[in-house]
């Protein structure tokens, strides 16, 4: 069997629930939902780590955050770890990314035989934590209630700007692909930085949408005395406990976020009928996002926590072979695309190599679904005093952080996490249960002293590097202009039939 094509379409801080495929009766997205008409809709897929970096450095090398000390948005990716840009490569695949993925470290590629733009973040250690201090705040960098006041209408920011070359250089790659005489089939990423805050849209895409239909929250504000002690840190992490917000302001954000969402559509839409006009609709994609977005649900916005509009995101796979329209109840996780493409591309790895995947081929689940499956999540970064640990299995989702008091939530009854039954009489032999799980899979103190010592270190290599001349990692995409278009060293009769697809 030929190894097919695969695209593969990441967002930015786009929630499961915000979407049509899962429920949700506001976005206006035809082209994901055409993709999920066409594919299989896994309803219930959770990020790892609901923080950017994180997130996709456990997606990309199928581990746990802690086994490859991918804790925070200034975590070092190692080299040493492979991922499956490195296994399809391996295995003849042309690797391609465009766009984010928020690489930290010297090494920008990961496996990657190309990158056509920058990163839209840094890849230094300027972002790094301090659990030591754990009432600070870097204002130069934390999040803040800005995104939220200011919410509205721009028809240029640094995230459209970004996303506009991101865009326009996937579909560029997508017709290179069509007419290149590399033979190897093609592996493409294309990673989007919205609908991620700040939330300003262009007047285009605001328009679609009603304003006074927007939704609200369906979980106001809970108070400080009520709410959990993670959410409260959250809030001091935002300055959402100093910061008042009225409801239209709230109603302004949500409503950039929907207008985003159909920004970011428009690019699915672009990139699904190039593949088609090119003779390529048989290319593999597959659809999701790093994590999501509370968006105002409990009073907390961005993400940073394992609340389901924080933690659950869309994942989509429209393949030859898979019946569309399927939907999967499986849990499954970000964890499990690196060894759901190997699936898909063929590739079977040596034991030992395979033994390091903390996932599993998502595949199977279509036609054998496992309800009760477990997934695990690990929240390392800003706004913890110490790791958030989190298991989904079945009904169940359990939160541990100590010294917090732990968290169990019945989805079923309680879709709003509005209960936590940890500490309910009727509930003592599942909480404890599962509070066996996090000591068995976890060491949570060595992971925190780790975590502190890692800190440490990254936060004296900074300030060293601050100092004298800069040499930034930031990745540097160039383009060799005496190969482009036409030039007196090549045949004109060859560039013009080369370049026709």
């Amino acid at each position: 069997m030929s190894q097919p094509n695969i695209v593969l379409i990441m967002a930015d801080q786009l929630a499961a629930p915000f979407l049509g495929p899962y429920g949700d009766t506001t976005a206006i997205a035809p082209a994901i939902d055409k993709l999920a008409a066409e594919g299989v809709v896994f309803e219930t897929a959770y990020s790892n780590s609901p923080l950017c970096a994180p997130a996709r450095f456990s997606m990309m090398s199928g581990q746990l955050n802690s086994k490859i000390a991918a804790y925070d948005n200034a975590s070092e990716f190692p080299s040493s770890i492979p991922t499956f840009a490195h296994h399809l490569r391996s295995a003849g695949y042309q690797t391609s990314l465009v766009g984010k993925m928020h690489f930290v470290g010297a090494d920008q590629l990961h496996g990657f035989e190309e990158r056509l733009t920058t990163d839209i973040y840094p890849a230094d250690f300027g972002w790094t934590p301090n659990w030591a201090d754990p009432t600070g705040r870097f204002d130069w960098w934390f999040h803040n209630m800005d995104s939220v006041t200011n919410a509205g209408v721009a028809e240029v920011s640094n995230q459209l700007d970004y996303d506009d070359e991101v865009g326009f250089k996937a579909v560029r790659k997508i017709r290179d692909l069509a007419r290149t005489s590399d033979e190897r089939p093609f592996f493409l990423t294309v990673s989007f930085t919205h609908p991620h805050d700040p939330y300003v849209a262009r007047r285009e895409h605001w328009d679609r949408y009603d304003h006074a239909g927007i939704p609200l929250p369906d979980v106001g504000p809970i108070a400080d005395e009520v709410i959990d002690p993670h959410s409260r840190r959250l809030r001091h992490v935002i300055s959402a406990d100093v910061a008042e917000v009225s409801d239209e302001q709230i109603r302004n954000a949500r409503h950039a976020y929907y207008a985003n969402i159909s920004y970011l559509d428009d690019f699915v839409e672009e990139i699904t009928s190039t593949l088609a006009a090119l003779d390529l609709d048989d290319t593999i994609v597959i659809f999701t996002s790093d994590h999501g977005d509370m968006l105002g649900e409990r009073g907390l916005w961005y993400k940073m926590n394992f609340f389901e509009h924080a933690a659950r995101v869309p994942l989509i796979v429209r393949a030859p072979g898979l019946d569309g329209g399927q939907r999967v109840t499986t849990t499954v996780s970000l964890l499990d695309i690196a060894p759901t493409l190997l699936d898909l591309a063929g590739i079977e790895l040596s034991d030992d190599v395979a033994d390091d995947l903390d996932g599993a081929s998502i595949l199977s689940f279509i036609d054998e679904p496992d309800d009760e499956r477990t997934v695990l999540g690990e929240y390392l970064g800003e706004g913890a005093i110490a790791p958030v640990l989190m298991i989904r299995r079945g009904r169940w989702k359990y939160i541990s952080a100590a010294p917090d008091p732990a968290q169990l939530y019945d989805l079923v009854s309680d879709p709003f996490e509005l209960e936590n039954l940890a500490e309910r009489p009727e509930h003592t032999s599942v909480a404890a249960a599962f509070a066996a799980e996090v000591v068995e899979q976890w060491n949570a103190d060595e992971l925190r002293d780790e975590i502190l010592s890692n800190q440490r270190r990254r936060a004296t290599v900074d300030k060293a590097l601050r100092r004298g001349r800069f040499a930034a990692w930031d990745f540097q995409p160039t383009t060799d202009a005496t190969s482009q278009y036409m030039r007196n060293h090549l045949d004109l009769n060859d560039v013009e039939s080369g370049r026709r697809a």
